[in-house]
């Protein structure tokens, strides 16, 4: 008899995303007629840019010739890329690191899942609350949370680091010891930003509980003020307690192509039993060469692209397109009376629901009413609830229209 891996039964019935594609097929089953506009799963509409996909053609000619054909390439990354990423990303920001500091892999979701693997099951994790529901389920999925607390909406091992109105959106640290920490910002969902000193606050406690420090900067390039971090190792002592975690995902529109980054510092250690240091640098090269065999050749030579002068250029506006769109949103919700976070320097907008409406309930509402799709709240944790997702990766089209009828259907 085969038995099950119980953990997977911990988890809710679907995947938030997954509810959603459930919901707005139903209703257009329902509805054939229905023009529905999408602003929930934060999926990119702006095409490749023309020097990455130049990039991948000469990478896919390249691997149609024999003297430059490639079988399997380096788990890590070719160094090409990962020369590219310290130069452009890293080193104008006063980070120095190794090219065996940086792990391309094939998604920053995949890597934020995976990455847990490294840690025991005994490590207490905390998470800001609401979050990206990948740091959640794989951390269900390894053992490491304790039963589901359906009253609370919250696992019992997890501590929850609530972001709300009353603290601007910003996690305070964790009142008791915590193992592993997962950070992301700009935020997802909510759209806000830390500054330097407040992370600081982090990496000092990290440093302090021998802690790690797992952030998430897949949305740094959209940070638009100035005095904003874009790394986590910009701040002193990062190295020695943090991961971080990066995408081309939404900067270069590589949602359907698959290519991102991990820099995994040689400082940051975790301990067996005895209290012995070991290598999460090691332990994590060792991971990706057993389980992965790297990203593909073609995907890199268009990644190295976005790094070129055209290529800045390209993603640059595609940047500046998004953020319009988030513009657009912002003003257009707080034009109709709407309490709005984000925005600024991330392509989400997270916006209170009226008069406390429960957000599946405000979701089916707005696809109902507007024929528009967000995304509850509820779904990113307990402390989404009477929140609302709306990201600005559609069209300009789509955005306007979408925005005119919340304005006039609401």
């Amino acid at each position: 008899m085969a038995l099950v891996n119980e953990n997977y039964l911990k988890l809710p019935g679907s995947y938030l995303f997954s509810e959603i594609a459930r919901r707005v097929n139903e209703f257009k089953a329902n509805n054939p007629e229905a023009d529905i506009i999408r602003l929930g799963i934060g999926d990119v509409t702006r095409p490749l840019p023309t020097a990455v996909v130049k990039g991948m053609q000469e990478g896919v000619e390249e691997m149609g010739r024999s003297e430059t054909f490639r079988g399997y390439g380096p788990e890590q990354g070719y160094q090409f890329l990962i020369e590219k990423i310290i130069e452009n990303d890293f080193t104008p920001r006063g980070v120095e690191l190794s090219a065996d500091e940086v792990f391309v892999s094939d998604g920053a979701k995949n890597d934020t899942a995976n990455f847990q693997e490294l840690f025991g099951i005994e490590n207490i994790m905390a998470v800001t609350d609401p979050v990206y529901p990948v740091y959640v389920d794989s951390n269900v999925m390894a053992g490491r949370t304790g039963k589901f607390n359906i009253e609370k909406g919250q696992y019992e091992t997890i501590v929850y680091l609530p972001c709300t109105e009353e603290n601007g959106m910003k996690p305070s640290l964790p009142e008791t010891h915590v193992d592993m920490i997962y950070l992301c910002f700009p935020n997802n969902p909510t759209g806000m930003t830390l500054s330097k000193e407040e992370l600081k606050q982090w990496v000092d406690y990290a440093r302090e509980n021998r802690s790690i420090l797992l952030f998430d900067a897949a949305y740094e390039a959209f940070i638009r003020e100035e005095g904003v971090p874009h790394s986590i190792f910009e701040v002193e002592g990062a190295r020695e307690v943090a991961v971080e975690f990066r995408s081309f995902s939404k900067t270069a529109g590589f949602t359907g192509t698959r290519c991102a980054y991990t820099i995994v510092p040689k400082e940051v250690k975790v301990y067996d039993s005895k209290g012995e240091a070991h290598s999460l640098n090691q332990l994590w090269l060792r991971r990706q060469t057993t389980k992965f065999n790297g990203v593909s050749y073609p995907v890199q030579a268009g990644a190295v692209a976005v790094f070129s002068d055209e290529g800045k250029k390209q993603i640059k506006e595609t940047i500046d397109y998004y953020m319009e769109n988030a513009r657009i949103i912002r003003e257009g919700l707080q034009d109709a009376g709407y309490t709005v976070f984000g925005g600024v320097n991330a392509p989400y907008i997270w916006m209170k629901t009226p008069n406390n409406m429960d957000s599946w309930q405000f979701f089916d509402k707005l696809m109902g009413d507007a024929h528009v799709v967000g995304t509850p709240g509820a779904g990113f944790g307990a402390n989404g609830e009477g929140y609302f997702r709306l990201t600005a990766f559609g069209t300009r089209e789509n955005t306007l229209q979408a925005i005119e009828r919340i304005k006039t259907r609401m």
